[in-house]
């Protein structure tokens, strides 16, 4: 007993260090690829490359579960992190847009692919008792990578040198391949389970509860799409901050994740259940997001401050969203897993078109004024949740 619990502390202490390294390959690029891409097009066309991106993630995510039953989930994502090195490679040498919008594409296909490996390997290593708490570590970890990257980011980029943050962001891929091949090489894989796509929606719409908390997923990647897409663009056209400024400001900005998510994990497995504090979250996130377009100031620690607070809401609402579903499915439930995983490429596909809408009709600023009205809604799925406690 003592051996197996040793074992799986082992692999889960291997799957956080992976998914802090491939966390910071993200995230180091996360906060300039709308303004790198605008360098070479429109801010309209910026959301359409992310909405292609995102459709053809969503067919790649159908077909996961057969790649997964035919190759296993090692090989499978130790190919995916090789082909996002060679993007993020291509990414920084290539300089022609008919180039880059589709290693762009290709590249925002991968990412998620990646974390959804990662998800197979967590769920098959841990325990449903200790869900909050190995979940909370393991979005600690990715935090402790999305709140140290922009600040290197803000150093690393002067005069406009985009190239040297895919550069930074391949070399952090590298070393997850050692520890791919040497702590989960003989990772034994669940049996898969085969259900068609159609038929994954339909089982997702009788959970009821698996279905509203997708759709509170649904809405928490659609405000960090539309915050990660048209943020950057706002302070750095349209208010004047530099990326000097810019990176510590959204380093400022992810603190509560590193700090939040951990003790909500616990919160949620010992004291409260998670609906109430998945509604926090969304008010949180509502009210902040709706004060944004009205700051006329550009004092940096003011937009930080705001920022942060956008951030505590959406902290909660992740990881009690993470905690939620993963008590509520296992390793084998791979065709749901990857459907609760397309909330992203889903929100990615949907946010851009929406918000190109909006800017049709109103100023860029009012974009987050609708974005806080969008998040009210997730009231309405939160609050009807039952509690897994």
């Amino acid at each position: 007993m003592k051996n197996t619990t040793k074992n799986r502390n082992n692999v889960l202490g291997s799957i956080y260090i992976i998914n802090f390294l491939v966390a910071f390959s993200i995230a180091i690029p996360a906060y300039i690829n709308s303004t790198f891409l605008k360098e070479y097009t429109t801010e309209k066309f910026v959301g359409i490359i992310y909405t292609v991106g995102s459709f053809l993630t969503l067919l790649a995510f159908i077909y996961i579960p057969k790649i997964l039953r035919k190759f296993g989930n090692y090989k499978t994502v130790f190919f995916l992190l090789l082909l996002q090195a060679i993007l993020l490679l291509g990414l920084a040498r290539s300089n022609i847009f008919l180039l880059i919008a589709p290693i762009f594409i290709i590249y925002w296909t991968v990412v998620p692919l990646i974390k959804f490996n990662l998800d197979v390997f967590l769920e098959s290593s841990s325990t449903d008792e200790t869900t909050g708490r190995t979940r909370g570590i393991f979005f600690t970890s990715a935090s402790l990578a999305w709140v140290i990257a922009p600040a290197i980011a803000g150093i690393i980029l002067t005069n406009g040198d985009y190239w040297k943050i895919y550069i930074v962001a391949m070399l952090f891929t590298l070393p997850v391949f050692y520890f791919l091949r040497t702590q989960l090489k003989n990772f034994k894989d669940p049996e898969y389970d085969k259900v068609p796509f159609f038929n994954t929606l339909c089982e997702i719409w009788r959970r009821k509860n698996i279905y509203k908390i997708f759709m509170t997923s649904f809405l928490l990647w659609f405000f960090y799409s539309w915050m990660v897409i048209y943020i950057p663009i706002y302070l750095h056209e349209y208010l004047g901050f530099e990326w000097s400024a810019l990176g510590p400001m959204f380093t400022i900005m992810l603190l509560p994740f590193l700090f939040i998510q951990f003790p909500a994990g616990r919160i949620a497995d010992t004291k409260l259940g998670e609906k109430e504090l998945l509604s926090i979250g969304f008010v949180i996130m509502a009210l902040a997001v709706m004060v944004l377009p009205f700051i006329t100031s550009t004092s940096f620690w003011i937009w930080a401050g705001a920022l942060f607070v956008t951030r505590i809401g959406a902290s909660i609402v992740e990881i009690m969203t993470e905690t939620y579903f993963f008590k509520k499915i296992d390793g084998t439930d791979t065709h749901i897993i990857s459907l609760y995983r397309n909330s992203r490429s889903i929100a990615f596909i949907v946010a851009p078109l929406v918000a190109s809408f909006f800017l049709y009709f109103f100023e860029f600023k009012y974009l987050f004024l609708v974005l806080g009205v969008i998040m009210i809604l997730g009231l309405k799925y939160s609050l009807t949740l039952k509690d897994t406690k």
